[in-house]
């Protein structure tokens, strides 16, 4: 059901409009939960999370920040995340291995699917052509709508992602069952999370231990599903290797990757900097694989920069 829209205000910055959680229904399956941030006059920004993040893992102060930087700031929970409808088709761990090790497996869905959400999303809201950010699998959605669509993307930022090719990016397997693992409950939830987390966060950019465990307990109610984390992760790891469509692309691109990801390595951020023509790299020394505070106003002025190159 829809919400009025609400206003925040900063003693110190100007207000930024900030509407209440809204639905649009992207397909006659899916419908997607998404809020917005900012003057709907100013220029779109779509945010594309990563998986299984609802739209609050881009955290609103961020919003915020890029709305104030001239951006009229879309977030959504993608198809399996948050409050948005399931995806349909059932995923095994024994089908999830064999896709890791390069056998075929039958996904749901593929990322551009997922693109194609992404759209329609912007359809919804009447929206022709948007800016697009993706983190980790939000960035290869990102990067997918790009490639299928290069006219509704003004530009492009592909942060902590990769171009789908299995020898740069990569992931330890081991990191698999802690993401899958989480299903005891909130408290267990929140304990897996702060545990996953301190693997693969940011060591130069620690985030304060209330602050994870308000996230992890706000990701829950959201609403996490096992099985729908698997389905994404099954369109993620049967992706094809996007590089030779990137080194077509001619929308303005920037690549931001952490130097102490382990989650995606930071080859994949090279290899994708690499392939698109003209793409600027920002890599971040201490950056793992999360979006911390310390760097919202980094990220912001890349996007911001970034985006001026589109005019």
């Amino acid at each position: 059901m829809a919400s009025k829209a609400s206003r925040s205000r900063s003693a110190s910055s100007p207000e930024v409009a900030v509407s209440g959680e809204l639905f649009a229904p992207v397909s006659p399956q899916i419908e997607l939960c998404y809020q917005t941030f900012g003057d709907p006059d100013a220029e779109p920004l779509l945010l594309v999370m990563g998986l299984g993040g609802p739209m609050t893992w881009w955290d609103a102060d961020l919003c915020t920040m890029l709305a104030r930087a001239g951006f009229f700031v879309i977030r959504f929970d993608n198809r399996d995340a948050g409050r948005s409808s399931a995806g349909q088709g059932r995923i095994t761990r024994p089908q999830l291995v064999r896709a890791f090790a390069g056998l075929p497996v039958a996904a749901p869905y593929s990322l551009d699917d997922m693109a194609a959400d992404s759209f329609a999303l912007l359809d919804h809201l009447g929206i022709t052509s948007a800016h697009v950010a993706g983190v980790s699998m939000g960035g290869m959605i990102a990067q997918t709508m790009a490639i299928t669509s290069p006219s509704r993307v003004r530009s492009l930022a592909s942060i902590m992602s990769t171009t789908g090719k299995r020898t740069v990016g990569w992931q330890h397997p081991s990191l698999v069952q802690n993401l899958l693992g989480r299903s005891n409950g909130r408290s267990g939830y929140i304990t897996a999370s702060l545990a996953i987390w301190g693997r693969i966060g940011s060591p130069a950019y620690p985030t304060d231990h209330d602050d994870q465990v308000r996230r992890a307990g706000e990701t829950y109610d959201r609403g996490v599903s096992i099985a729908g984390q698997m389905r994404q992760m099954t369109a993620i790891v049967t992706q094809p290797d996007r590089g030779p469509r990137l080194r077509g692309l001619r929308v303005p691109t920037v690549v931001v990757h952490g130097l102490a990801d382990k989650m995606v390595h930071v080859s994949g951020g090279r290899a994708t900097a690499a392939a698109v023509p003209n793409a600027d790299l920002m890599l971040i020394d201490g950056m793992g694989h999360d979006l911390p505070s310390q760097l919202f106003e980094t990220f912001t002025r890349a996007i911001r920069r970034n985006a001026d190159r589109a005019a």
